[in-house]
């Protein structure tokens, strides 16, 4: 378990801080791959945008440029919960199911999180009057979401979709990282100067704040996660946090692999994130909880709620 940990950590540190010769060796080396990953990457968007889709109800799409959590999830949940008649549509990464599935249907929950996937029932649970869809196909859930009743999508992660007519929020690392490459070679999903087509881009203490507490905190706490860039919790971690454990992004927990943890590392219980968390909701382990939510200042919402007014 300790050298997956590790494993995951050092992939993180290759993809945005290479510090080794080595790292910075394969980086180089890769380099290759990732100009034809790139030429891919444009002409799937170059083509897109000669078919546009437009829906009569608008779309916005939280995403960003880099692999992994910049806060997109919990900043696209805070814009979504104050309204009405709202989907959320993602893929559904990680989910053991293929095909449109509903997730929630105006708050109920109508699957469980491994035909879901985590990020997909984390947002079932953080928004109980909103529908949840994850499909492949994401124009097929955007239709499914109007026949629902929907009045506004939340496209999670849909930034690469210039095939659909969409509000563009891309999510900018704080700090950015210092491997600028796409991948193999680096963090990057598509290149860096695509930041200039998206309508607002947003960063972290300039466009909003994050709020962290720990719920339900024991004496002894091991660190459980499966999320992208696992270090980016260190600056939220109690002084009792007694190891950590990382798992790859939107890995599925089965419950016996828990229990060992807790009794090799004598926890008292599996600290872990609200994402983690509906993945382990089944589960007979003692958990505690860090609770993150997204504080987004009002010129931030003034900017964004300026695009979606009607216009004249």
């Amino acid at each position: 378990m300790f050298n997956r940990s590790r494993l995951v950590l050092w992939v993180e540190a290759y993809l945005f801080y290479p510090t080794s010769l080595f790292q910075r060796f394969l980086s180089y080396l890769l380099l290759p791959l990732s100009v034809l990953y790139c030429a891919i990457v444009l002409s799937k968007r170059f083509f897109g945008r000669r078919r546009k889709l437009y829906f009569t109800i608008p779309i916005i799409s939280i995403g960003n440029l880099t692999v992994g959590g910049n806060g997109k999830t919990p900043f696209c949940i805070a814009l979504a919960q104050n309204r009405d008649h709202v989907a959320i549509v993602l893929r559904g990464y990680g989910r053991k199911s293929h095909g449109l599935i509903l997730v929630s249907d105006n708050g109920q929950i109508m699957c469980d999180a491994p035909a879901s996937g985590d990020e997909a029932m984390l947002y079932a649970k953080s928004l109980p009057k909103s529908t949840v869809i994850v499909s492949e196909d994401r124009v097929e859930a955007i239709r499914f979401a109007k026949k629902k009743g929907a009045k506004i999508v939340f496209l999670d992660d849909g930034f690469s979709k210039s095939f659909i007519h969409k509000i563009d929020i891309l999510v900018k690392p704080n700090p950015e990282p210092e491997n600028s490459f796409c991948i193999p070679s680096g963090p990057y999903r598509e290149p860096r100067f695509l930041y200039k087509y998206a309508d607002i881009v947003i960063l972290e203490a300039i466009d909003f704040k994050r709020h962290v507490e720990v719920i339900n905190p024991s004496e002894r706490m091991l660190l459980v996660t499966a999320i992208s860039k696992p270090s980016r919790l260190d600056a939220y971690l109690p002084e009792n946090v007694i190891g950590k454990i990382s798992f790859e992004d939107h890995y599925m927990y089965n419950e016996k692999e828990l229990e060992n943890l807790l009794l090799e590392h004598h926890a008292t219980t599996i600290l872990t994130t609200q994402k983690d968390a509906v993945k382990m909701a089944t589960f007979d382990i003692p958990l505690s909880i860090l609770k993150l939510e997204v504080e987004i200042f009002p010129e931030t919402l003034t900017k964004i709620n300026t695009l979606l007014a009607p216009k004249r």
